[in-house]
Order: C-alpha cells, then sequence, then structure tokens
C-alpha cells in the first residue's frame, strides 16, 4: 500500500510504501538513518544490516541527496522523534539519482539560496514556513465563507490606481495604458454593493524601491469589504479574523511552528480584543519614547512602529491618522474632518503593518472633491464614482498583506521567506 508521511500514523504496524526524495542520511556501520520527504512531511527510515540484503544495505548506504526514492517498510513509533514515528525499511527503489545537488547540509549566503530558490524550497524549514503559510489561507477561507462572505476576484489589469500611480507597473494594454493593481480595494467595493459582504484573495504589485525585511514587490492581499459596517464594527471584524487564523495555525502547525523555532506563547495572546491606541496617542508616547523627529501630521516609520508595538503583548490598532497622509477614500472623522476613520493593526516583535483599514466615503460630493483634491481624472474612475451616486451606503474593509502575517506567525526575519518564489528588488529570477 502506498501512503503519505502525514499518513504514516494511522498505519503503525503495517507495511507501506512512501515516494520520497532523501533529504540527508547518516550510518553507523550496522545501522543506516534515511531523513525522507515526501512534500506531506519528513520521516526517519532506518535500515538496519542484518535485516535486508547486502546490496539493498550498500544502496541505503550511498544514496545521494534528493535522490527520488520508493521506500517500502514497516511503520512504527518513535518517541525520540518530534514527528512521532519512523518506519523499518525492508526495501528501496531508486526512482532518479540525483548528483551534485547544490544545497548542502552546511551553511549557505543568502544571495547564494536566494538564486537556488526554486531548490532551497525543498528544505525543512522553507517547507515548514510554506505549510504554515497554507494554513493561513485555509484558514481564511474558513473563517470569510463561515461569516457570510462572498470571495470575488477582482482584476489585476487596470487603467486606474487606488492611491495613485506613483508605483505602479505600467503596461500597454493594446492602445491603452493600464497598470498592475496595487488593490483590489475599490473594485471589492464596487461588489461589496452588490454582494453586501465580500472578500478577495489575490497578487498585488508595487513598484516601490525598497530593500527592508518587511518589503516585497509582488506580494498577496486579503481585501475584504463589507456594506452596512462602520469603523467601530469593522475593527471587531479585523480582530476576530486575525485571532482566528493564528489559532488554528497554533492548532494544525505545531510541529511546523516547532521546527522554525517559534516562541508560540506569544501568538496564543492573540485573541479577543486588541488594544486601540489614537495618532494623537501614539504621537505622544513617542516623544516620551525620546522620537522628537516625529511631528502630527507625519506617517509612522518601522522605527516607530515597533517602540509602538513593544508596549503591548498583542498587535494593536493605530486609529484616526490624519487626512493629509491617508489616501482619498476614506472617511472623516465627524467634528473632526482633519482625521480619518481609519486603522493599521501593527504586530508585535518588530513586525509592523499588517492590516490597513478604513471606512469609506460614502458622500459623493465629498468623494469627488477628495479625487480632485489627490489629483487623479474623475473620468478615469467615474465608475468608481457611481458607487456614491446610486445608493451608496456606509461600508468599511480592510487589507491584510499575507507575507507579513507569515513572517510574524512563523518568526522569520524576512518576508523573502514567506512567499514561494519572492520578487524583489533587482530580484526577478528563478
Amino acid at each position: 500500500m502506498k501512503i503519505t508521511i502525514k499518513q504514516a500514523k494511522d498505519y503503525v504496524g503495517q507495511v507501506v510504501t512512501i515516494g520520497c526524495w532523501l533529504d540527508n542520511k547518516r550510518s553507523s556501520g550496522k545501522i543506516a538513518f534515511l531523513q525522507l520527504r515526501d512534500g506531506s512531511g519528513f520521516m526517519q527510515g532506518v535500515v538496519v544490516k542484518a535485516e535486508v540484503s547486502e546490496e539493498m544495505f550498500d544502496l541505503a548506504k550511498h544514496i545521494t541527496q534528493e535522490t527520488s526514492l520508493y521506500v517500502t517498510g514497516e511503520i512504527r513509533e518513535d518517541s525520540r522523534s518530534k514527528f512521532g514515528f519512523e518506519m523499518g525499511v525492508q526495501s528501496v527503489e531508486v526512482i532518479a539519482e540525483a548528483k551534485d545537488y547544490p544545497i548542502t547540509p552546511k551553511e549557505h549566503g543568502t544571495e547564494f539560496l536566494m538564486d537556488n530558490r526554486h531548490l532551497w524550497l525543498r528544505s525543512k524549514r522553507q517547507h515548514a514556513i510554506m505549510k504554515v503559510r497554507n494554513e493561513l489561507i485555509r484558514a481564511t477561507y474558513e473563517f470569510f465563507n463561515d461569516n457570510g462572505f462572498t470571495k470575488v476576484d477582482p482584476p489585476i489589469l487596470t487603467g486606474s490606481a487606488p492611491e495613485g500611480t506613483t508605483e505602479l507597473f505600467h503596461t500597454k494594454y493594446f492602445d491603452e495604458d493600464a497598470f498592475l493593481s496595487q488593490s483590489g480595494q475599490l473594485y471589492m467595493e464596487a461588489a461589496a454593493m452588490a454582494l453586501g459582504r465580500v472578500f478577495s484573495f489575490g497578487p498585488t504589485f508595487r513598484a516601490e524601491k525598497s530593500k527592508t525585511r518587511r518589503h516585497l514587490i509582488e506580494f498577496w492581499m486579503i481585501e475584504p469589504e463589507m456594506a452596512f459596517v462602520q469603523h467601530a464594527e469593522s475593527l471587531e471584524i479585523q480582530e476576530q479574523y486575525v485571532s482566528y487564523i493564528i489559532q488554528s495555525a497554533l492548532k494544525n502547525c505545531e510541529l511546523e511552528l516547532d521546527t522554525l523555532g517559534r516562541d508560540t506563547s506569544k501568538l496564543e495572546l492573540v485573541t479577543g480584543e486588541f488594544p486601540r491606541i489614537t495618532y494623537d496617542e501614539a504621537i505622544e508616547l513617542l516623544h516620551k519614547l525620546d522620537f522628537d523627529d516625529i511631528q502630527w501630521g507625519d506617517d509612522f516609520g518601522s522605527p516607530h512602529e515597533t517602540a509602538i508595538a513593544n508596549h503591548f503583548d498583542k498587535p494593536v490598532f493605530i486609529t484616526e491618522y490624519p487626512t493629509a497622509i491617508k489616501s482619498f477614500y476614506m472617511q472623516p472623522k465627524p467634528g473632526r474632518p482633519e482625521v480619518v476613520l481609519c486603522a493599521d493593526l501593527i504586530a508585535p516583535e518588530g513586525y509592523g503593518e499588517i492590516i490597513g483599514g478604513s471606512e469609506r466615503i460614502h458622500d459623493a460630493d465629498l468623494m469627488l472633491e477628495r479625487v480632485k483634491e489627490h489629483g487623479l481624472d474623475p473620468e478615469a474612475y467615474s465608475w468608481y464614482l457611481d458607487i456614491t451616486k446610486y445608493g451608496d451606503v456606509p461600508h468599511a474593509g480592510f487589507g491584510l498583506g499575507l507575507e507579513r502575517l507569515v513572517a510574524y506567525v512563523t518568526g522569520v526575519e524576512h518576508v523573502r521567506e514567506t512567499i514561494p518564489f519572492p520578487r524583489l528588488l533587482n530580484r526577478i529570477y528563478p
């Protein structure tokens, strides 16, 4: 019977076959220990010289790293292993021999590993990160499907830009100008007027020449939009969503988080209501922390966000930013138009902003005014302005950057490890 490594727990005491690759091996003369991987997990295969033919034991001792195999043997419990099971190997069949595999069990430089990203993904650490990423995606769909949201797919090629065109990739769309999407938000607002509560999940692109550990050129966004929802309720939904998917990762990725050495006690605190601090209060706090360079009206950089987040043991909302530094579509605060009803969710441990959201303007005259103030062409945005003209309602939404969340949950330092094939400044290979 052919099974996967993940299924091994269900076949204790049975002889099975696993299609796999050799991750690593060691030998003590009379026993060969094969570290096997099949994509579903990692498991040790033990080949005892006295229990197999001389030819089979010699083959086991000389298999090269990343050779593909069919390995047959008995599944048994192994209390010494964090996985909990191993195989007593009876036979090994080589499918394809790998020679001179470039990523050996030694230290390699970052550039070398990035040049070989297509192979680096096979390592135990990268495998664990991708499994956590997958669980966060799975739990995302589960959360929104269970809470009455409809999945909508906005276009990647657009003729306009939610944030302006300064950081967009330009292309030609036959004889027209087009851009790679930096956000599906405007389309999701239109969809919310048709379907009530919607969410999208897809790639977005920012032509931002940044080399920080938090930035990618191409990344994936989850973008919900909700009709008849205002700022306060949106914050509640955000904290419910983030709590849900992080707790799902803790429950379903225990082995992977252990592999990564993640201190999960900090993630266990991410539940319930998140702390909230206004922009005004954040400025006061930063001044107390000797950040004299920051003044009211300035946007926060990474050091400012980290200093604020260090005061809390779970993600913190910074709310009500100045209108002048936020996007044109954000609803002003009643009685105080110099700030908007928005919030950034800042993760602890230096991981920075993982969500940006706001209540959206639902007044036709104000929306047109803001479009003009930001130097945008009303004609190009005429379809979006139609939302405010034909039965608009209070509505709110947010965007979560998946790679930053994966970095936070896994504890990895740089987002380049949180996406299968990262696109970075000066890197589009492989």
